[in-house]
């Protein structure tokens, strides 16, 4: 992966969610809501704060994420969309 975040931002992407629901009725694209949850491909070195420590963020690469739905900025890279948001964007991290 040549796309590395800076700072406290973090590069997802997102995860596909089924195509039918649960009473077996198929959902067209047109129809269906982009997702919200998304695996961490890249994690930035973290936010620099004024007295010049930094912080750490609190995701790794791999982890599974739950943001929120106008969150981030969306890029394509190698025909591959992702999503570049800050920490605070993210509301969660799924076990």
């Amino acid at each position: 992966m040549s796309i590395r975040p800076l700072s406290d931002r973090i590069l997802v992407q997102r995860l596909e969610e089924d195509q039918t629901t649960k009473g077996g009725i198929i959902i067209p694209d047109t129809a269906k809501e982009k997702p919200q949850q998304g695996k961490v491909i890249a994690v930035g070195n973290g936010k620099l704060l004024d007295n010049g420590t930094r912080v750490t963020p609190g995701v790794a690469a791999n982890d599974k994420v739950l943001f929120g739905k106008y969150s981030g900025t969306e890029i394509k890279y190698d025909g591959v969309e992702y999503l570049i948001l800050r920490e605070e964007d993210i509301l969660a991290i799924l076990d």
